[in-house]
């Protein structure tokens, strides 16, 4: 397992830009009247103050939207199609998992549409965002079953159609954001299972993991109060998305002592991105060390100012730093 990052102390008080800091203290007013006591959604605030953007050409890259399956799951797909050197250029697919708490968020939210815009431009890859089912309308397993569909529809090629020509669903790589980091972990370990025809997945990208617990961690026990990302606000997602009556030790959760065990399957290259401002950041090392000690290739990369979901944000240093380290992965792997 590798490290890489700054190494310079971390702060529990991080310099943040203005936005950031009004958009935490948002986040908390916006819980108490989202996120209701009885684990439901108010989805009728959250549509006004989530913001859409339709596919575009921006920024050099071109998105569209398509359908997976117009049935009432209405799984869907934005993909990011960068600029190429030629027509001829095989490009990688990055197929992408937004982050959101398994609860909120979807492929043409602005900032998650962003995120895979700049994705795909900076590691010159076809960024394939998907839009699986939320929580707790839809629970655990259906953003894995979405996931998993997605990967067996490209393979079997009735996603391929919709597809860039050029893109190389033989050099694909998984990767998500905080819940979508979690939905990573869990697709490609059902991926392992399956046999692929064509799809062929040379790596993961897990960015802060969403992952719990019932026994609590020291970082989550520094970092779990304040805006963002809080222990109060984890513990409803939790219960949002696990099966009715489940703990934090369920397997969708607590990966790493639930009793699971991939030593024995064939599981990709790993880059997984951890914050050392996150309450997230104990049980990601634990995660790490874990995958290590199964047997798989790990390498993790460590930002120590980094808060929980920075990828967020364009205008922070960690943002350009994943950018960078996400780029330098895929190339690494897919010269091996």
């Amino acid at each position: 397992m590798s490290s890489t990052g700054d190494t310079q102390s971390p702060s529990s008080s991080p310099n943040l830009p203005s936005k950031r800091k009004l958009a935490d203290l948002f986040t908390s007013v916006l819980f108490r009247h989202v996120f209701r006591s009885d684990f439901t959604v108010n989805r009728g605030l959250l549509r006004l103050l989530d913001r859409k953007v339709p596919p575009s050409t921006t920024r050099g890259v071109a998105s569209f939207d398509t359908t997976l399956d117009s049935s009432s799951s209405d799984l869907w797909l934005r993909v990011y199609n960068p600029p190429t050197c030629s027509e001829s250029d095989r490009m990688p697919v990055i197929i992408y998992f937004h982050g959101g708490g398994f609860v909120f968020g979807s492929a043409d939210s602005q900032q998650i549409d962003s995120f895979s815009r700049d994705f795909a431009r900076e590691i010159g890859a076809i960024v394939v965002s998907v839009n699986y089912r939320l929580a707790p309308e839809h629970r655990f397993p259906s953003p894995y079953d979405d996931g998993f569909r997605v990967l067996k529809a490209i393979d079997e090629g009735s996603i391929a159609k919709s597809l860039p020509e050029n893109a190389d669903i033989s050099r694909c790589f998984i990767a998500g954001e905080s819940a979508g980091g979690n939905i990573v972990h869990h697709v490609t370990v059902r991926a392992a299972k399956y046999e692929f025809k064509r799809l062929r997945i040379a790596g993961m990208i897990a960015i802060q993991p969403f992952l719990g617990g019932e026994e609590r961690t020291q970082s989550e026990i520094r970092f779990g109060r304040g805006g963002g990302l809080t222990l109060e606000t984890a513990d409803w997602y939790w219960k949002a998305f696990l099966p009715i009556g489940s703990s934090r030790d369920h397997p969708a959760a607590n990966v790493v002592r639930s009793g699971s065990d991939v030593s024995g399957l064939k599981l990709p290259p790993a880059l997984v991105v951890n914050g050392g401002l996150d309450l997230l950041s104990d049980r990601i090392k634990e995660y790490c060390e874990w995958l290590e000690k199964s047997g798989k290739e790990v390498r993790v990369v460590e930002y120590p100012n980094g808060i929980h979901g920075f990828s967020w944000f364009s205008d922070l240093p960690e943002y350009s730093m994943l950018m960078q380290d996400a780029r330098e992965f895929t190339r690494r792997v897919l010269l091996n």
